[in-house]
């Protein structure tokens, strides 16, 4: 079944995209819950004409988005954590994490678009992280977590 995306969904396509996604999923999930809607010829010229519209604030948004990329990369995020034995955490260090260190560096990005290569983390040491700030600028982000003094 052809749907159109309203919105980004994780692991399936960004907002506009025009997807062919299993029958049972685009009725079950997509389309009741608001993340979707068919694919039709109307939809689709509509779709069409929006993005023809929108084309100018994109690149604005693009820039942006580079711009905090650029800040992104020369910053240099420490976590700290309480640490037991053999330099493991009492807990873990995960994405929402993150996201609170880098609003406390003036960076306010949501958690889901930030993504901790490896999963979340349970030791100290350096880390990298991937965060998408539009579909079409993904920055690698370094960080280190260390031991609470």
């Amino acid at each position: 079944m052809e749907v159109i995306l309203k919105h980004d969904v994780e692991n399936v396509g960004y907002k506009d995209d025009v997807l062919t996604v299993k029958n049972g999923y685009a009725r079950n999930y997509l389309i009741p819950y608001g993340h979707a809607e068919l694919a039709t010829k109307g939809a689709k010229k509509m779709l069409a004409e929006n993005i023809k519209q929108r084309m100018h604030k994109e690149e604005q948004v693009i820039k942006d988005a580079t711009a905090t990329a650029e800040a992104l990369k020369e910053l240099a995020v420490k976590i700290t954590a309480k640490v037991g034995k053999d330099n493991k955490l009492f807990g873990s260090i995960n994405n929402a994490n993150l996201a609170e260190e880098l609003a406390k560096a003036g960076h306010h990005i949501d958690r889901k678009f930030i993504q901790i290569i490896g999963g979340t983390v349970k030791a100290t040491g350096p880390y990298s992280a991937s965060v998408r700030l539009h579909r079409e600028v993904i920055v690698d982000l370094e960080f280190e977590v260390a031991a609470e003094a």
